[in-house]
């Protein structure tokens, strides 16, 4: 899939991790079906089968990318009967298991238009490890995209609307403040909440967020060294974080653990 910008370009996200082959399997892959295609890999180090975090991860990436084919594996079922999905949109297409992973990547790019079950296995590698799809499955179908074949010949169509969608993260305004589901925590302990920006807006500048004192700031430095800050980080959430420390471990946050921010 040619995009304004030279392509035709992939990206790749995965929990592949960085120890074994896998990564560089798909790679190959990709370099021998579409050997002119520019890959760009995402990251590999989403936590192993952690689909939540796999897709906030490509949905707050993928509007930043050249307009190509975005192959996503994080995929604890597969071999089951789960299905792999190939999803059009107006901003690229999306590749990966349907486990909901790719949806809100999907809205990011512009919504669904089209999207089919990979099932043709003219499109598949010859022997289909029943544990490595994305070599087998989901990589020489993002190649053969890439190429520009049509999306149509991948396999039958799908309903947009039997897609499986992962449960909506809680988010709760009230008087006082709001309540938050912790969506994703980053490489440097910052913590991100499921809340818009806006829900922050409202508050004043010294907040309490789980109980403890905290700066309603712009940036990291809002807060003296080591205090906390609850700012509307890069993607237009409500994110928590510790000037020169780590808020995850100030707070003691998991992902899908809730959180309450008032007003002090």
């Amino acid at each position: 899939m040619t995009s304004p910008t030279g392509g035709p370009w992939i990206s790749l996200t995965t929990d592949y991790g960085l120890a074994d082959g896998f990564v560089a399997a798909c790679h190959g892959v990709l370099a021998r079906l579409a050997p002119a295609a520019r890959v760009i890999d995402v990251t590999h180090l989403v936590p192993p089968a952690d689909v939540r975090r796999g897709a906030a991860v490509l949905a707050q990436t993928v509007p930043y990318l050249p307009v190509g084919v975005h192959m996503a594996v994080v995929d604890p079922g597969v071999g089951t009967a789960r299905r792999g999905v190939a999803l059009a949109t107006p901003g690229g297409l999306l590749v990966g298991p349907d486990n909901g992973l790719l949806l809100d990547a999907a809205e990011a790019l512009g919504g669904i238009a089209a999207a089919v079950e990979l099932t043709n296995p003219a499109w598949l590698a010859p022997a289909v490890s029943r544990t490595f799809h994305g070599r087998d499955v989901f990589a020489p179908v993002a190649a053969r995209l890439a190429l520009g074949a049509p999306l149509a010949e991948a396999g039958p169509a799908v309903d947009p609307a039997t897609l499986v969608r992962l449960p909506a993260p809680l988010v709760r305004a009230d008087d006082t403040g709001f309540t938050a589901e912790v969506l994703t925590i980053d490489h440097f302990g910052n913590v991100q909440l499921a809340a818009p920006g806006e829900l922050l807006s409202g508050l004043p500048a010294r907040v309490r967020v789980a109980g403890r004192a905290a700066v309603h700031g712009r940036t990291f430095g809002d807060a003296p060294a080591g205090g906390l800050v609850a700012y509307v980080d890069s993607a237009g959430l409500v994110a928590l974080a510790v000037n020169t420390g780590r808020a995850v471990d100030l707070l003691g946050l998991r992902p899908g653990d809730v959180v309450t921010v008032t007003g002090d």
